[in-house]
């Protein structure tokens, strides 16, 4: 009987679980209600209090909404400096138009002494190129061949090497490494003398810029009288009246080291040879400019421009020497 009324014992008793009603989502906000005002038009529901809603999760119809525009550049505030805004944007323009006017006058003018294809193609050297050129303008005497290496272009048209690829084409990078250490080591050694002045940079850079000047205008003139013409004659001129800075360096950095004398005098005798032989052997490619053309057309060119010149790089490196 007993075990007949545990299990007939009645079941437990449940708690009713209450129940919320469903909430409605809060509308956007308008105008009369501030951003950020919550309201509940029923209990929150069972995750919690409902984080109140932003425009952007409901967008506001705005009829006459702009389209956006992009923010423009940021332009210079000119009145800080006294300047009226359409004053500074005129004289922004003069300026930019003078730029291009001197940039066309300069590519008008100095184009067609110096061309950017022809100062590039000076240029383009490695240090391969420069070691064994350095060492060949040194010690010129057992060097051959002397000939530069000519090339076909796509069109059909010969054209010299460029350095990289031929030592014996002129550069233009060591002559103007050259010269520039040829004004510091003068500024150096006037100091070393205590008379530097800051006015003997100048003066070394302008007697440089004379020796190089008179050198090229002694060729040309021969080259002139000849009636000898090419395209890329005054830059191998300049070329090769810069490389007598290498021997000038090395004789200034001889007596730098204390050499005086016979012995410094016997120094500059030998970078002077060495100078005049290697332009007796190089001019050849400036004296005929043009690749197609062989020695046998004009036999008597070579012959009457390049020892005049070879001599008087005496007088030259004499005057730089003398610092």
């Amino acid at each position: 009987m007993s075990q007949y009324q545990a299990s007939q014992s009645p079941p437990p008793l449940r708690h009713p679980v209450p129940t919320h009603p469903a909430y409605i989502p809060e509308p956007p906000s308008t105008p009369a209600s501030p951003q950020g005002y919550q309201r509940f038009s029923s209990s929150p529901g069972p995750g919690g209090p409902i984080p109140p809603l932003t425009q952007q999760q409901f967008p506001t119809h705005q009829p006459h909404q702009q389209p956006h525009l992009h923010p423009q550049a940021h332009q210079p505030d000119f009145t800080a400096w006294g300047i009226d805004g359409a004053t500074a944007q005129l004289g922004m323009q003069l300026g930019s138009s003078a730029v291009a006017a001197g940039q066309e006058y300069v590519q008008k003018n100095l184009g067609t002494i110096f061309p950017s294809t022809y100062l590039k193609h000076h240029f383009n050297v490695s240090n391969s190129y420069v070691i064994h050129k350095l060492r060949l303008v040194l010690f010129p005497w057992t060097h051959k061949p002397w000939s530069r290496r000519v090339r076909r272009t796509e069109h059909g048209l010969s054209e010299w090497q460029p350095p990289r690829d031929d030592i014996n084409s002129p550069d233009l990078y060591i002559p103007v490494m050259a010269i520039v250490t040829y004004v510091l080591l003068v500024a150096l050694q006037s100091g070393l003398e205590l008379r530097f002045r800051p006015q003997i940079l100048g003066e070394s850079a302008s007697r440089a810029l004379l020796v190089v000047f008179l050198d090229f205008a002694f060729v040309k003139l021969g080259c002139y009288i000849l009636g000898i013409q090419g395209s890329s004659q005054v830059i191998d001129l300049v070329a090769y009246g810069g490389y007598k800075f290498v021997g000038v360096i090395l004789t200034v950095t001889a007596g730098f080291l204390g050499l005086q004398g016979p012995l410094w005098i016997l120094v500059f005798i030998y970078f002077f040879l060495a100078n005049a032989f290697f332009l007796l052997r190089s001019l050849r490619s400036v004296v005929l400019p043009d690749p197609s053309i062989s020695i046998s057309t004009n036999p008597n060119a070579t012959t009457s421009v390049s020892p005049p010149s070879a001599v008087c790089q005496i007088v030259y490196m004499a005057a730089l020497v003398r610092i």
